[in-house]
């Protein structure tokens, strides 16, 4: 087999590990990405084949959904009956229940560990005191260099190993043929997927580091079977696997498909219960005291509905980047972050400019964060120089103990707030290649694709585009919580951003004369950050003039309401709810600050006023879409193309790593190690976890936070608009096609909802259906009764 045709194979095989994100940008992401032009049920098979992988809800999780009325009995038993399952329902669900995931002897445990030792010193970020050296020959070569010295290896001389990774692989494979050298390729990348997903990571994103200590698939595999041949093993053992018989995957996939079904008519009648079309337009409402722009995410749709219960206000749903291709520069720290999804390639990059009046605060600011960095540059120094390690421990021990007791005791009362720039600086936008200026009619761009995307008519004096982060102690996984349309990093620059370019004279002007888009003088746009841990919204309103003062009080007085309220409904606490959510985001021992994403179910594009009178608790992703003001559909597809195929990437990352959290997600907080500054493993070794922690998905062993369901998606738009975007888009068409995600559409014009299927437009009037749900869940009891 020539070179080519192992960078092939490769390429191919990788298909069955997604990329395992780094701590620092941790982005949820489709584990199964390689498979979705295949359909779910023959994707999962594979996968569960292949890594022993439980890929399906397990039996006690439908138990619990079939005891709580989550799935509807005649509905389950439709879906049984046309598969040619003929027993009753609770047949099915014993057998499922007896299914238990076997542990699967790894036989090349032993490789397994040698192979961690070694991508675990090369691989670090700075972590470890004392660096791998050679590193910058790349990892075969480094490896090559200090092979010798590993005892488990083997007396061997450098000279024995082949020069390149290419000429090892030729002759470790030459006596197999194609298809067993894809199979032996395939069964090692699977071995170790987490850390095999960490190296396709970066090789796709080319950070700083990979330039400097270059890694590959192809320099892995030729250590990993070099290092499997000196240590007498098989390449390609007999089994790695046992695979679930045919019957129990289909029993629970249908199974699967009714607790969806069930959730889809149970949402779909709440949705029809907004007011009608003639209802929702015609008339200009009065105009709201303030509207505020929130992100998709599904925490947003908790506190859209209590700052819209505590005034006059109104809410918008927007990807939370806003639109703004963008890199953020930390002043902090001088850190180049992502700010925009990772599908997205970074057109701009954004810093921090002091305003005239306050460069010598800024500079008084920069001195501080100089001096935290060096001291705890000094105190990291300290702990970790062989030299000075014991005796700093035993000298600090009283500090550190006394501070490890007040951060125990006392969490909350030692929050304090870390400067911040935003009320000395202004962002500054700049082309991420050229670093050159921004032009005027660049940033109307951006302002006028945002407009239109949420179907925006008229302007209120108040303006507040509103980005989301979380704040937490002591969590590996902290960015996981942040905005994932951000690549995980907080909305904040992006809000800011985009209410500068909005509030600049010239971009307005270029609207009103270039796009008919007119915003008065009398609207200000003030940038602002959701703390989705505390629901605290803090407003970045340093320039706002004086004419708007008043309202920003009225504002600020409104959003500590909705900040209270909001943590009461959120956590289940009458008294103190806001000063339980702060405890949670500073104690150090808090493993579950907050559930994130967790429970997301939905993608609702329409009308603010198709979900506003609902509590939709937290499962929706909602973005603002008016149908009659987007002629051409141009807007729609957009949504589609971009944030629908983001939230799908979320949904089946909650979805996977739910059924199996430890081959898809990241097992318990409580053993984890960090481990070069970039992920975690369990105890002192093994796959490096490639998803979230089990407490951000489960409450209890067999009770689980988050529902894993595919993704529905919700249009309100007319089905021909809806039809010719999927025709014309064949990642799109891909996804229904296969089953990875449900495209529900309500058509406005024929009042009707119809189900996109593959084989047809299925117009099913699933509103009639789901008017019945309510008489068939008072009978469910007791035909509950006669399943078991």
């Amino acid at each position: 087999m020539n070179p080519n045709s192992f960078e092939l194979v490769i390429e191919k095989a990788s298909n069955y590990v997604g990329n395992t994100w780094p701590l620092y940008s941790f982005v949820t992401s489709n584990p199964l990405s390689g498979y979705e032009k295949v359909s779910f049920p023959t994707a999962v098979k594979e996968v569960q084949k292949m890594l022993g992988a439980s890929v399906y809800p397990k039996g006690t999780l439908y138990r619990n959904a079939l005891d709580n009325g989550d799935i509807e009995i005649s509905e389950l038993k439709d879906l049984l009956q046309k598969s040619g399952y003929k027993k009753s329902p609770g047949h099915y669900l014993q057998l499922m229940e007896r299914q238990q995931s076997s542990d699967i002897k790894n036989p090349h445990h032993v490789l397994d560990r040698r192979m961690v030792k070694w991508l675990s010193a090369f691989l670090d970020e700075g972590l470890a005191e004392w660096e791998m050296p050679f590193k910058e020959l790349g990892f075969y070569n480094a490896w090559r260099k200090l092979a010798s010295y590993d005892e488990h290896l083997g007396s061997i001389n450098m000279s024995e190993i082949p020069k390149t990774p290419i000429e090892t692989l030729e002759s470790l494979l030459a006596r197999f043929s194609d298809e067993e050298i894809h199979d032996i390729v395939k069964f090692h990348l699977a071995a170790l997927p987490g850390w095999t997903g960490y190296i396709k990571h970066r090789g796709a994103n080319q950070s700083l580091w990979q330039k400097k200590y270059p890694i590959d698939l192809e320099q892995y595999l030729a250590v990993r079977l070099w290092s499997a041949k000196q240590l007498g093993m098989e390449l390609l053992p007999e089994t790695k696997a046992t695979e679930t018989d045919h019957e129990m995957m289909e029993l629970q996939h249908i199974w699967l498909k009714a607790w969806e079904k069930s959730w889809q008519m149970e949402l779909v009648r709440m949705l029809k219960d907004a007011p009608k079309e003639e209802e929702s337009y015609g008339t200009e409402p009065d105009m709201p005291d303030a509207q505020l722009v929130f992100c998709i995410d599904t925490r947003s749709e908790l506190i859209r509905r209590h700052v819209e219960s505590a005034g006059n206000y109104e809410t918008f749903g927007y990807a939370g980047f806003f639109g703004i291709a963008m890199d953020y520069e930390n002043t902090k720290d001088d850190v180049v972050q992502k700010s925009c999804p990772p599908i997205v390639d970074s057109s701009y990059k954004v810093f921090e400019v002091a305003t005239d009046e306050n460069q010598t605060k800024k500079k008084s600011m920069d001195q501080k964060v100089e001096n935290t960095k060096f001291w705890n540059y000094f105190l990291k120094r300290m702990k970790n120089m062989l030299p000075s390690t014991f005796g700093f421990v035993e000298g600090s021990g009283l500090y550190y103990g006394l501070n490890l007791v007040a951060r125990t005791i006392a969490p909350a009362g030692r929050k304090r707030k870390k400067p911040g720039y935003e009320n000395i600086c202004e962002p500054e936008l700049r082309n991420a290649h050229s670093n050159a200026s921004i032009s005027i009619a660049d940033q109307a761009a951006i302002v006028k694709s945002g407009f239109e995307l949420m179907g925006w008519k008229s302007f209120a004096p108040v303006v507040i585009f509103v980005g989301h982060g979380s704040h937490s102690a002591n969590n590996p996984f902290a960015s996981s919580l942040d905005c994932g349309a951000c690549a995980a990093s907080p909305g904040r620059h992006n809000a800011r951003m985009l209410a500068k370019m909005t509030n600049n004279l010239q971009v307005r002007e270029f609207l009103s004369s270039e796009h008919g888009i007119d915003i008065p003088s009398s609207t200000i746009f003030v940038g602002a950050e959701h703390n989705t841990t505390t629901d605290e919204i803090e407003l970045f309103d340093s320039q706002v003039p004086e004419s708007h003062q008043n309202h920003m009080v009225n504002i600020k007085k409104n959003l500590v309401k909705a900040r209270a309220s909001a943590t009461q409904d959120r956590l289940g606490a009458i008294k103190n709810s806001v000063g339980l959510a702060r405890i949670n985001a500073t104690n150090w021992g808090e493993t579950r600050p907050e559930w994130g994403l967790a429970k997301n179910a939905s993608f609702v594009i329409g009308p603010r006023k198709t979900t506003m009178h609902h509590n939709l608790d937290g499962r929706c992703f909602l973005h603002s879409y008016d149908w009659k003001m987007d002629k051409e559909g141009r807007a729609l597809e957009a949504i589609m193309q971009g944030p629908m195929v983001v939230t799908q990437w979320i949904n089946n990352h909650y979805y996977f790593a739910t059924v199996d959290n430890e081959k898809f997600g990241a097992g318990t907080k409580t053993t984890h190690n960090i481990t070069g500054q970039y992920g975690v493993v369990q105890g002192n070794g093994g796959d490096l976890k490639m998803g979230l922690p089990w407490e951000s998905l489960y409450e209890s062993e067999d009770k689980a936070h988050h529902t894993p369901f595919r993704l529905t998606v919700v249009i309100q738009a007319p089905k021909e608009r809806v039809n010719a975007i999927v025709d014309r888009n064949k990642n799109i068409k891909s996804l229904l096609e296969n089953e990875w995600i449900y495209l529900i559409i309500m058509d406005p014009q024929d009042n009707i909802d119809v189900l996109w299927n593959k084989n047809q437009i299925l117009q099913t009037r699933m509103d009639e259906e789901a008017d019945s749900l309510k008489e068939k869940i008072k009978i469910q009891s007791v035909e509950a009764l006669n399943i078991a």
